[in-house]
């Protein structure tokens, strides 16, 4: 198989936050304290063992996610940066974002975080409304967060920020209010997430008791229609499910995972792809960090993909964005004709039906096949 040879995505992973969200399913902890010159150090042992796995590359974004890595001392996240861009020479508009949380504490760091070379930030807002803050547990208010998103604005060329919507009680008319006011802020990208209920979180616990209910599948549909509507009349349409920005402000760094391109990733969990080879960290921090020291690296798992393995991820990723999937390139990674990627004559049904359009190799859902993703692919899949 040819090795890809377009640019890199590296993904550095923070595991650390103040508190649990309770709808939250990463790989996030708490802890007391944290020894912050033996994370740098292991963060940059760890990025050394995959530059050496993935020489001669070229870097197009670093993307530190958690977690909450605001919380990283801004000296680590320069260090990183320093090191990834002298692993892989970096593309002319290398994209290097930051997911913060919208805390005035966390903001007071915005400046140097800048000055480390981020020049993109993610915020979880995730509300414009106290109480359903005080509902998702998050640890900042309205007021804080809008004042976190100013200063986000000033330091950084690019911002984003995410709401959770679909929560409990929700109605269509409060929702529509809440997005014409995030839209209102002028930020370049939104990350518009319905409310899931993920195993293993507190939510799952209180959904089992019957004591949290998200609304019903048609307010649902309907929650998300408006968004689509609203979004693409502000100049921000939707480019994948759950992601809307400015034509050109899409997240480069993502869309190298829905693409199905190679990405590196460090730090507790973390995953990889190189060239059809999965990468998985170990995930509890004390555990990674020890392997880290013991092996000079964090790594748990490498497994060659099968062909069948890659057609699969790269079906179920690049479905997930507007522009749809090069269905030739696929038939490349599965090693098979392209009339064998996809089943022809579910494509053919659900093309009558309005969910899917094929364009010679180019195969993508239309707008009323997005909500429906997962019942699609389980159709056309061979």
């Amino acid at each position: 198989m040819q090795p890809d040879q377009a640019p890199l995505a590296l993904y550095v992973h923070w595991p650390f936050c103040v508190s649990k969200c309770p709808y939250c399913d990463f790989n996030s902890h708490v802890r007391e304290s944290v020894d912050q010159a033996a994370w740098m150090q292991a963060l940059l042992a760890d990025l050394a063992h995959e530059a050496a796995a993935l020489p001669g590359r070229r870097l197009a974004s670093i993307f530190f996610g958690g977690g909450t890595p605001s919380l990283m001392p801004p000296a680590t996240v320069a260090a990183v940066i320093e090191a990834a861009c002298g692993y892989w020479p970096p593309t002319d508009e290398i994209e290097i974002t930051l997911e913060a949380n919208p805390s005035s504490v966390e903001a007071a760091r915005f400046a140097d975080i800048a000055a480390a070379g981020v020049n993109r930030v993610s915020l979880g807002v995730q509300a414009l409304h106290d109480d359903a803050l005080a509902f998702l547990e998050r640890a900042h208010g309205v007021d804080e967060a809008l004042a976190a998103l100013g200063v986000a604005q000033r330091h950084f060329a690019r911002v984003s920020f995410d709401l959770i919507y679909a929560r409990p009680g929700q109605s269509l008319p409060a929702w529509e209010a809440e997005l014409a006011r995030a839209l209102s802020f002028g930020t370049e990208h939104l990350s518009l997430y319905q409310l899931t209920i993920e195993p293993g979180t507190r939510f799952a616990t209180l959904a089992a008791k019957g004591q949290l209910t998200l609304p019903d599948a048609d307010l649902s549909a309907d929650l998300f229609e408006t968004t689509q509507a609203m979004t693409a009349a502000a100049g921000l349409p939707l480019y994948e499910v759950s992601n809307h920005a400015r034509p050109g402000a899409e997240s480069r760094h993502n869309l190298t995972y829905w693409r199905y391109r190679d990405y590196a990733g460090i730090g507790p969990g973390a995953h990889g792809r190189r060239s059809g080879l999965a990468t998985v960290r170990r995930k509890k921090p004390e555990n990674w960090i020890a392997a880290v020291e013991r092996n000079g690296h964090g790594i748990e798992r490498e497994d060659a993909l099968t062909p069948d393995e890659r057609v699969t991820e790269a079906l179920v990723m690049g479905l997930r964005m507007r522009e749809g999937v090069d269905l030739a390139r696929i038939a490349r990674l599965g090693q098979r004709p392209i009339d064998a990627v996809v089943r022809p004559d579910a494509v053919s049904l659900l093309a009558r039906q309005g969910l899917l359009v094929r364009d010679g190799d180019r195969l993508a859902l239309t707008p009323a096949g997005i909500p429906v993703l997962d019942a699609v692919l389980r159709e056309i899949a061979v």
